[in-house]
């Protein structure tokens, strides 16, 4: 038996909760975790669909974002456009690092 579960998207909430020394009155918070897009709402799961779609299924942003309305997730075709050019600059950065490496090895 064969079945598809369409996708599913979930909200993550970091909670990060302030405490305070009374001795030395020092406030400490967890650092957030780090994130693909500083500040950015999208997840590195979601950054990956995103491009696998676009350049593996060759599925275009403005029908990926018909898509995403569907499931009632509103995301406009700019910022999808957005997203690809940051995480372009970001997997540049770790293509040209493959390349070293594969470069100096020994064969």
């Amino acid at each position: 038996m064969l079945e598809y579960l369409p996708s599913l998207f979930k909200r993550v909430v970091h909670l990060r909760p302030k405490m305070s020394c009374r001795a030395c009155e020092m406030i400490v918070q967890v650092p957030m975790p780090s994130l693909p897009i500083e500040r950015g709402r999208p997840g590195p799961n979601l950054l990956a669909h995103v491009l696998v779609s676009k350049y593996c299924d060759h599925l275009p942003l403005h029908r990926q974002s018909d898509i995403y309305a569907r499931e009632g997730i509103d995301l406009d075709r700019l910022t999808l456009a957005g997203w690809v050019g940051v995480m372009v600059v970001l997997l540049k950065i770790l293509s040209e690092r493959i390349g070293a490496h594969s470069r100096h090895s020994a064969v």
